[in-house]
Protein backbone atom coordinates (compact mmCIF):
# COMPACT_ATOMS: atom_id res chain seq x y z
CA UNK A 1 0.00 0.00 0.00
CA UNK A 2 2.84 2.40 0.86
CA UNK A 3 4.57 1.67 -2.46
CA UNK A 4 1.29 2.35 -4.24
CA UNK A 5 1.01 5.72 -2.48
CA UNK A 6 4.59 6.57 -3.41
CA UNK A 7 4.05 5.59 -7.04
CA UNK A 8 0.89 7.72 -7.16
CA UNK A 9 2.73 10.72 -5.74
CA UNK A 10 5.58 10.35 -8.23
CA UNK A 11 3.14 9.91 -11.12
CA UNK A 12 1.08 12.98 -10.19
CA UNK A 13 4.14 15.19 -9.84
CA UNK A 14 5.64 13.95 -13.11
CA UNK A 15 2.36 14.70 -14.87
CA UNK A 16 1.32 18.02 -13.35
CA UNK A 17 4.30 19.83 -11.75
CA UNK A 18 5.48 22.57 -14.11
CA UNK A 19 9.14 23.41 -14.63
CA UNK A 20 10.77 25.57 -11.91
CA UNK A 21 10.63 28.66 -14.14
CA UNK A 22 6.95 28.18 -14.97
CA UNK A 23 6.28 27.42 -11.28
CA UNK A 24 7.84 30.76 -10.30
CA UNK A 25 5.87 32.54 -13.03
CA UNK A 26 2.59 31.06 -11.79
CA UNK A 27 3.45 32.02 -8.21
CA UNK A 28 4.24 35.55 -9.40
CA UNK A 29 0.85 35.96 -11.06
CA UNK A 30 -0.97 34.34 -8.13
CA UNK A 31 0.63 36.71 -5.61
CA UNK A 32 0.01 39.67 -7.91
CA UNK A 33 -3.72 38.92 -8.14
CA UNK A 34 -4.00 38.05 -4.45
CA UNK A 35 -2.35 41.34 -3.50
CA UNK A 36 -4.70 43.33 -5.74
CA UNK A 37 -7.89 41.76 -4.43
CA UNK A 38 -6.88 41.09 -0.82
CA UNK A 39 -5.01 44.29 0.10
CA UNK A 40 -6.93 46.67 -2.23
CA UNK A 41 -3.78 47.77 -4.00
CA UNK A 42 -3.92 48.76 -7.64
CA UNK A 43 -1.98 46.93 -10.32
CA UNK A 44 0.71 49.67 -10.62
CA UNK A 45 1.33 49.52 -6.87
CA UNK A 46 1.77 45.73 -6.88
CA UNK A 47 4.03 45.91 -9.90
CA UNK A 48 6.06 48.54 -8.06
CA UNK A 49 6.49 46.18 -5.09
CA UNK A 50 7.52 43.45 -7.53
CA UNK A 51 10.09 45.63 -9.30
CA UNK A 52 11.46 46.93 -5.99
CA UNK A 53 12.04 43.41 -4.75
CA UNK A 54 13.23 41.99 -8.07
CA UNK A 55 16.90 42.83 -7.61
CA UNK A 56 17.19 42.53 -3.83
CA UNK A 57 18.66 39.01 -3.91
CA UNK A 58 21.49 39.70 -6.36
CA UNK A 59 24.22 39.29 -3.74
CA UNK A 60 22.56 36.14 -2.41
CA UNK A 61 22.15 34.80 -5.96
CA UNK A 62 25.89 35.18 -6.48
CA UNK A 63 26.53 33.34 -3.22
CA UNK A 64 24.29 30.48 -4.31
CA UNK A 65 25.97 30.32 -7.71
CA UNK A 66 29.37 30.16 -6.01
CA UNK A 67 28.16 27.46 -3.59
CA UNK A 68 27.25 25.36 -6.59
CA UNK A 69 30.32 26.11 -8.73
CA UNK A 70 32.95 25.78 -6.01
CA UNK A 71 31.26 22.74 -4.48
CA UNK A 72 30.97 20.99 -7.81
CA UNK A 73 34.56 21.86 -8.76
CA UNK A 74 35.74 20.45 -5.44
CA UNK A 75 33.78 17.26 -6.05
CA UNK A 76 35.43 16.94 -9.47
CA UNK A 77 38.91 16.73 -7.95
CA UNK A 78 40.30 13.23 -8.62
CA UNK A 79 41.15 12.58 -4.96
CA UNK A 80 37.62 13.52 -3.86
CA UNK A 81 36.07 11.26 -6.46
CA UNK A 82 38.21 8.37 -5.28
CA UNK A 83 37.26 8.86 -1.62
CA UNK A 84 33.56 9.24 -2.38
CA UNK A 85 33.64 6.10 -4.49
CA UNK A 86 35.39 4.27 -1.66
CA UNK A 87 32.75 5.39 0.85
CA UNK A 88 29.96 4.57 -1.59
CA UNK A 89 31.44 1.11 -1.97
CA UNK A 90 30.28 0.33 1.59
CA UNK A 91 26.68 0.25 0.32
CA UNK A 92 25.80 -3.21 -1.03
CA UNK A 93 22.11 -2.75 -1.80
CA UNK A 94 19.86 0.07 -3.08
CA UNK A 95 18.27 0.33 0.38
CA UNK A 96 21.64 0.83 2.02
CA UNK A 97 22.54 3.48 -0.56
CA UNK A 98 19.39 5.44 0.22
CA UNK A 99 20.04 5.19 3.97
CA UNK A 100 23.63 6.38 3.59
CA UNK A 101 22.91 9.37 1.38
CA UNK A 102 20.07 10.51 3.67
CA UNK A 103 22.25 10.35 6.77
CA UNK A 104 25.16 12.14 5.07
CA UNK A 105 22.85 14.88 3.79
CA UNK A 106 21.19 15.30 7.19
CA UNK A 107 24.55 15.60 8.93
CA UNK A 108 25.86 18.02 6.30
CA UNK A 109 22.79 20.27 6.36
CA UNK A 110 22.78 20.34 10.17
CA UNK A 111 26.34 21.69 10.05
CA UNK A 112 25.68 24.08 7.17
CA UNK A 113 22.89 24.03 4.60
CA UNK A 114 25.11 24.94 1.63
CA UNK A 115 27.63 22.26 2.52
CA UNK A 116 24.85 19.73 3.02
CA UNK A 117 23.25 20.36 -0.36
CA UNK A 118 26.54 19.95 -2.21
CA UNK A 119 27.88 16.95 -0.30
CA UNK A 120 24.51 15.20 -0.58
CA UNK A 121 24.44 15.71 -4.35
CA UNK A 122 27.99 14.55 -5.04
CA UNK A 123 27.60 11.55 -2.73
CA UNK A 124 24.39 10.58 -4.53
CA UNK A 125 26.34 10.54 -7.81
CA UNK A 126 29.05 8.39 -6.25
CA UNK A 127 26.48 5.92 -4.92
CA UNK A 128 24.75 5.75 -8.28
CA UNK A 129 28.08 4.79 -9.86
CA UNK A 130 28.70 2.05 -7.30
CA UNK A 131 25.34 0.48 -6.43
CA UNK A 132 23.50 -1.41 -9.11
CA UNK A 133 19.72 -1.12 -9.31
CA UNK A 134 19.36 1.96 -7.11
CA UNK A 135 16.63 4.39 -8.17
CA UNK A 136 18.52 7.58 -9.03
CA UNK A 137 15.56 9.92 -8.57
CA UNK A 138 14.90 8.59 -5.07
CA UNK A 139 18.61 8.75 -4.27
CA UNK A 140 18.71 12.44 -5.20
CA UNK A 141 15.44 13.16 -3.40
CA UNK A 142 16.93 11.53 -0.30
CA UNK A 143 19.95 13.79 -0.60
CA UNK A 144 17.63 16.79 -0.77
CA UNK A 145 15.62 15.58 2.24
CA UNK A 146 18.57 16.48 4.47
CA UNK A 147 17.67 20.11 3.83
CA UNK A 148 14.65 19.64 6.13
CA UNK A 149 16.76 20.16 9.25
CA UNK A 150 18.89 23.11 8.15
CA UNK A 151 16.96 25.70 10.18
CA UNK A 152 17.27 23.54 13.27
CA UNK A 153 21.04 23.29 12.75
CA UNK A 154 24.18 25.36 13.16
CA UNK A 155 23.50 27.61 10.14
CA UNK A 156 19.84 28.36 10.95
CA UNK A 157 19.41 32.06 10.24
CA UNK A 158 16.64 32.76 12.78
CA UNK A 159 18.27 31.13 15.85
CA UNK A 160 21.63 32.67 14.90
CA UNK A 161 20.06 36.12 14.59
CA UNK A 162 18.50 35.66 18.04
CA UNK A 163 21.90 34.70 19.43
CA UNK A 164 23.45 37.81 17.88
CA UNK A 165 20.75 40.16 19.19
CA UNK A 166 20.98 43.88 18.56
CA UNK A 167 18.64 46.51 17.13
CA UNK A 168 17.66 44.44 14.08
CA UNK A 169 16.25 41.65 16.24
CA UNK A 170 14.42 44.17 18.43
CA UNK A 171 12.94 45.81 15.32
CA UNK A 172 11.85 42.55 13.67
CA UNK A 173 10.28 41.26 16.88
CA UNK A 174 8.57 44.60 17.67
CA UNK A 175 10.71 44.85 20.85
CA UNK A 176 9.47 41.53 22.21
CA UNK A 177 13.08 40.27 22.15
CA UNK A 178 15.56 42.91 23.22
CA UNK A 179 18.36 40.71 24.58
CA UNK A 180 20.34 37.97 22.81
CA UNK A 181 18.96 34.42 23.18
CA UNK A 182 21.69 31.80 23.16
CA UNK A 183 21.55 28.70 21.00
CA UNK A 184 21.17 26.57 24.14
CA UNK A 185 17.59 27.88 24.27
CA UNK A 186 16.92 27.43 20.55
CA UNK A 187 19.10 24.91 18.68
CA UNK A 188 19.92 22.83 21.76
CA UNK A 189 16.53 23.08 23.45
CA UNK A 190 14.72 19.78 24.17
CA UNK A 191 12.03 20.76 21.63
CA UNK A 192 14.47 21.33 18.78
CA UNK A 193 16.62 18.30 19.59
CA UNK A 194 13.50 16.11 19.69
CA UNK A 195 12.47 17.24 16.21
CA UNK A 196 15.98 16.73 14.83
CA UNK A 197 16.23 13.26 16.41
CA UNK A 198 12.87 12.12 15.05
CA UNK A 199 13.79 13.26 11.54
CA UNK A 200 17.29 11.75 11.68
CA UNK A 201 15.80 8.40 12.70
CA UNK A 202 12.64 8.47 10.61
CA UNK A 203 13.67 10.03 7.31
CA UNK A 204 16.28 7.42 6.33
CA UNK A 205 13.82 4.63 7.06
CA UNK A 206 11.03 6.40 5.18
CA UNK A 207 13.25 7.00 2.16
CA UNK A 208 14.42 3.41 2.14
CA UNK A 209 10.81 2.20 2.27
CA UNK A 210 10.00 4.27 -0.84
CA UNK A 211 12.51 2.46 -3.04
CA UNK A 212 10.61 0.68 -5.85
CA UNK A 213 10.60 -3.09 -5.55
CA UNK A 214 10.87 -3.32 -9.31
CA UNK A 215 11.24 -0.92 -12.21
CA UNK A 216 13.78 1.35 -10.50
CA UNK A 217 14.93 4.23 -12.71
CA UNK A 218 18.69 3.86 -12.66
CA UNK A 219 21.01 6.63 -13.78
CA UNK A 220 22.59 6.68 -17.20
CA UNK A 221 26.21 5.62 -16.49
CA UNK A 222 27.50 8.02 -19.14
CA UNK A 223 26.04 10.98 -17.21
CA UNK A 224 27.75 9.94 -13.98
CA UNK A 225 31.27 10.12 -15.32
CA UNK A 226 33.00 13.20 -13.96
CA UNK A 227 34.44 15.49 -16.61
CA UNK A 228 38.16 15.02 -17.15
CA UNK A 229 39.65 17.92 -19.06
CA UNK A 230 43.01 17.35 -20.67
CA UNK A 231 46.05 18.55 -18.80
CA UNK A 232 47.27 22.03 -19.77
CA UNK A 233 50.27 22.36 -22.03
CA UNK A 234 53.55 23.49 -20.42
CA UNK A 235 55.51 24.36 -23.55
CA UNK A 236 55.87 28.11 -22.88
CA UNK A 237 56.82 30.15 -19.79
CA UNK A 238 53.26 31.54 -19.63
CA UNK A 239 51.76 28.04 -19.71
CA UNK A 240 54.16 26.83 -17.04
CA UNK A 241 53.07 29.77 -14.87
CA UNK A 242 49.42 28.90 -15.48
CA UNK A 243 50.09 25.35 -14.30
CA UNK A 244 52.24 26.37 -11.35
CA UNK A 245 51.64 24.48 -8.13
CA UNK A 246 53.66 27.06 -6.21
CA UNK A 247 51.26 29.85 -7.20
CA UNK A 248 48.27 27.73 -6.22
CA UNK A 249 49.80 26.86 -2.86
CA UNK A 250 50.54 30.53 -2.18
CA UNK A 251 46.86 31.39 -2.61
CA UNK A 252 45.81 28.46 -0.44
CA UNK A 253 48.26 29.58 2.27
CA UNK A 254 46.70 33.06 2.29
CA UNK A 255 43.25 31.51 2.61
CA UNK A 256 44.45 29.30 5.47
CA UNK A 257 45.60 32.39 7.39
CA UNK A 258 42.22 34.05 6.78
CA UNK A 259 40.24 31.00 7.89
CA UNK A 260 42.43 30.47 10.97
CA UNK A 261 41.86 34.08 11.99
CA UNK A 262 38.13 33.75 11.40
CA UNK A 263 37.65 30.58 13.46
CA UNK A 264 40.00 31.66 16.24
CA UNK A 265 38.13 34.93 16.78
CA UNK A 266 34.53 33.90 16.00
CA UNK A 267 34.46 30.24 16.90
CA UNK A 268 32.81 27.65 14.68
CA UNK A 269 30.83 30.22 12.70
CA UNK A 270 30.13 28.70 9.28
CA UNK A 271 28.61 31.60 7.42
CA UNK A 272 27.84 31.26 3.74
CA UNK A 273 30.93 33.24 2.68
CA UNK A 274 33.15 31.03 4.83
CA UNK A 275 31.69 27.85 3.31
CA UNK A 276 32.31 29.22 -0.20
CA UNK A 277 35.90 30.07 0.74
CA UNK A 278 36.45 26.55 2.11
CA UNK A 279 35.06 24.98 -1.06
CA UNK A 280 37.04 27.30 -3.32
CA UNK A 281 40.46 26.94 -1.75
CA UNK A 282 40.11 23.24 -0.96
CA UNK A 283 39.24 22.78 -4.63
CA UNK A 284 42.28 24.79 -5.70
CA UNK A 285 44.49 22.75 -3.37
CA UNK A 286 43.18 19.40 -4.59
CA UNK A 287 43.29 20.29 -8.28
CA UNK A 288 46.84 21.50 -7.73
CA UNK A 289 47.24 24.48 -10.07
CA UNK A 290 45.23 27.59 -11.07
CA UNK A 291 44.83 26.38 -14.66
CA UNK A 292 43.47 22.95 -13.70
CA UNK A 293 41.11 24.46 -11.16
CA UNK A 294 39.86 27.00 -13.69
CA UNK A 295 39.04 24.21 -16.12
CA UNK A 296 37.02 22.45 -13.42
CA UNK A 297 35.17 25.69 -12.71
CA UNK A 298 34.41 26.12 -16.42
CA UNK A 299 32.74 22.71 -16.37
CA UNK A 300 30.78 23.55 -13.22
CA UNK A 301 29.44 26.90 -14.44
CA UNK A 302 27.21 25.14 -16.94
CA UNK A 303 24.80 24.11 -14.18
CA UNK A 304 23.85 27.50 -12.68
CA UNK A 305 21.27 28.58 -15.27
CA UNK A 306 18.33 27.98 -12.93
CA UNK A 307 19.93 29.99 -10.13
CA UNK A 308 20.70 32.94 -12.37
CA UNK A 309 17.22 33.02 -13.89
CA UNK A 310 14.91 32.23 -10.97
CA UNK A 311 16.31 34.10 -7.98
CA UNK A 312 15.19 37.56 -9.21
CA UNK A 313 11.65 36.25 -9.73
CA UNK A 314 11.44 34.93 -6.17
CA UNK A 315 12.85 38.22 -4.92
CA UNK A 316 10.02 39.93 -6.80
CA UNK A 317 7.46 37.60 -5.20
CA UNK A 318 8.94 38.43 -1.80
CA UNK A 319 8.60 42.13 -2.63
CA UNK A 320 4.89 41.70 -3.39
CA UNK A 321 4.32 39.61 -0.25
CA UNK A 322 5.89 42.32 1.91
CA UNK A 323 4.54 45.31 -0.06
CA UNK A 324 2.00 47.12 2.14
CA UNK A 325 -0.90 49.40 1.25
CA UNK A 326 -1.52 52.83 2.77
CA UNK A 327 -2.81 51.21 5.97
CA UNK A 328 0.33 49.11 6.35
CA UNK A 329 -1.38 45.85 5.34
CA UNK A 330 0.54 43.39 3.18
CA UNK A 331 -0.37 39.96 1.83
CA UNK A 332 2.20 38.28 4.07
CA UNK A 333 0.75 40.08 7.07
CA UNK A 334 -2.78 38.97 6.17
CA UNK A 335 -1.77 35.30 5.90
CA UNK A 336 -0.01 35.46 9.25
CA UNK A 337 -2.84 37.29 11.00
CA UNK A 338 -5.37 34.77 9.66
CA UNK A 339 -3.53 31.96 11.39
CA UNK A 340 -3.21 34.06 14.56
CA UNK A 341 -6.98 34.62 14.61
CA UNK A 342 -7.47 30.84 14.73
CA UNK A 343 -5.02 30.38 17.61
CA UNK A 344 -5.19 29.87 21.33
CA UNK A 345 -2.27 29.67 23.72
CA UNK A 346 -2.22 25.89 23.26
CA UNK A 347 -2.38 25.87 19.47
CA UNK A 348 -0.33 28.98 18.72
CA UNK A 349 3.06 27.23 18.22
CA UNK A 350 1.45 24.70 15.87
CA UNK A 351 -0.33 27.36 13.82
CA UNK A 352 2.80 29.52 13.76
CA UNK A 353 4.61 26.57 12.19
CA UNK A 354 1.84 25.97 9.64
CA UNK A 355 1.59 29.65 8.69
CA UNK A 356 5.34 29.81 8.19
CA UNK A 357 5.09 26.79 5.92
CA UNK A 358 2.50 28.57 3.78
CA UNK A 359 4.48 31.81 3.59
CA UNK A 360 7.67 29.90 2.72
CA UNK A 361 6.14 28.67 -0.54
CA UNK A 362 6.02 32.30 -1.67
CA UNK A 363 9.04 33.65 0.25
CA UNK A 364 11.60 30.80 0.23
CA UNK A 365 14.20 32.68 2.25
CA UNK A 366 14.90 32.35 5.96
CA UNK A 367 15.72 36.02 6.31
CA UNK A 368 12.71 37.09 4.25
CA UNK A 369 10.44 34.77 6.25
CA UNK A 370 11.67 36.28 9.52
CA UNK A 371 11.17 39.82 8.21
CA UNK A 372 7.59 39.06 7.10
CA UNK A 373 6.37 37.12 10.14
CA UNK A 374 8.53 38.23 13.06
CA UNK A 375 6.89 41.64 13.61
CA UNK A 376 3.42 40.01 13.71
CA UNK A 377 3.99 36.63 15.32
CA UNK A 378 6.16 37.66 18.26
CA UNK A 379 3.79 40.32 19.69
CA UNK A 380 0.87 37.91 19.25
CA UNK A 381 2.80 35.20 21.11
CA UNK A 382 3.56 37.62 23.92
CA UNK A 383 -0.11 38.54 24.21
CA UNK A 384 -1.08 34.86 24.48
CA UNK A 385 1.69 34.05 26.94
CA UNK A 386 3.58 31.83 24.48
CA UNK A 387 7.38 31.70 24.65
CA UNK A 388 8.98 33.97 22.02
CA UNK A 389 11.75 31.39 21.59
CA UNK A 390 9.25 28.66 20.75
CA UNK A 391 7.49 31.01 18.33
CA UNK A 392 10.73 31.92 16.59
CA UNK A 393 11.66 28.24 16.19
CA UNK A 394 8.17 27.46 14.89
CA UNK A 395 8.74 30.04 12.15
CA UNK A 396 12.18 28.54 11.48
CA UNK A 397 10.85 24.99 11.11
CA UNK A 398 7.94 26.15 8.96
CA UNK A 399 10.45 27.83 6.68
CA UNK A 400 12.38 24.55 6.34
CA UNK A 401 9.37 22.26 6.06
CA UNK A 402 7.76 23.33 2.79
CA UNK A 403 11.09 23.40 0.99
CA UNK A 404 10.16 19.81 0.17
CA UNK A 405 7.53 21.08 -2.31
CA UNK A 406 9.33 24.29 -3.28
CA UNK A 407 11.94 23.61 -6.02
CA UNK A 408 13.78 26.88 -5.33
CA UNK A 409 16.40 25.40 -3.00
CA UNK A 410 16.75 22.20 -5.00
CA UNK A 411 18.25 24.04 -7.98
CA UNK A 412 21.93 23.84 -6.90
CA UNK A 413 21.57 20.14 -6.08
CA UNK A 414 19.69 19.38 -9.31
CA UNK A 415 22.38 21.16 -11.30
CA UNK A 416 25.01 18.82 -9.88
CA UNK A 417 23.08 15.58 -10.38
CA UNK A 418 21.63 16.40 -13.80
CA UNK A 419 17.95 15.87 -12.94
CA UNK A 420 14.87 18.10 -13.03
CA UNK A 421 12.46 19.05 -10.25
CA UNK A 422 9.80 16.64 -11.55
CA UNK A 423 12.19 13.73 -11.03
CA UNK A 424 12.39 14.17 -7.25
CA UNK A 425 9.34 16.11 -6.05
CA UNK A 426 7.02 13.09 -6.00
CA UNK A 427 9.20 11.52 -3.33
CA UNK A 428 9.64 14.88 -1.60
CA UNK A 429 5.86 15.14 -1.24
CA UNK A 430 5.86 11.98 0.90
CA UNK A 431 8.74 13.40 2.94
CA UNK A 432 6.74 16.61 3.41
CA UNK A 433 3.79 14.67 4.84
CA UNK A 434 5.92 12.65 7.26
CA UNK A 435 7.99 15.62 8.46
CA UNK A 436 4.87 17.77 8.79
CA UNK A 437 3.31 15.27 11.19
CA UNK A 438 6.54 15.03 13.21
CA UNK A 439 7.18 18.76 13.49
CA UNK A 440 3.55 19.74 14.04
CA UNK A 441 3.19 17.10 16.74
CA UNK A 442 6.32 18.33 18.50
CA UNK A 443 5.11 21.94 18.57
CA UNK A 444 1.63 20.93 19.71
CA UNK A 445 2.71 18.62 22.52
CA UNK A 446 6.07 20.16 23.54
CA UNK A 447 5.67 23.80 22.46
Amino acid sequence: MFNTLTSLSVSLVQRYLPSPFVFSALLTLAVLLAGIFSTDQALPAMVQHWSTGFWTLLAFSMQMALIFVTGHALACAPVVNRQLDRLAGLARTPGQAVLMVTLVALAGCWINWGFGLVIGAVFARALARQVKGVDYSLLVASAYSGFLIWHGGLSGSIPLSLATGGPDVARITANVITQPIGITETLFSPLNLTIVALLVVGLPLLNRAMHPRQGAKVADPAKLVEARSELPSRSTPAQRLDDSRILGLALVAMAAVYLFSHFSTKGFALGLDVVIAIFLFCGLLLHGTPERYMRAVDESVRGIGGIVLLFPFYAGIMGMMMGANADGVSLGRQITETFISWSSADTFPLLAFLSAGVVNVFVPSGGGQWAVQGPIMLPAAQALGVSPTVTAMAIAWGDAWTNMIQPFWALPLLGIVGLGARDIMGYCLIMLLYSGVVIAGAFYFLG
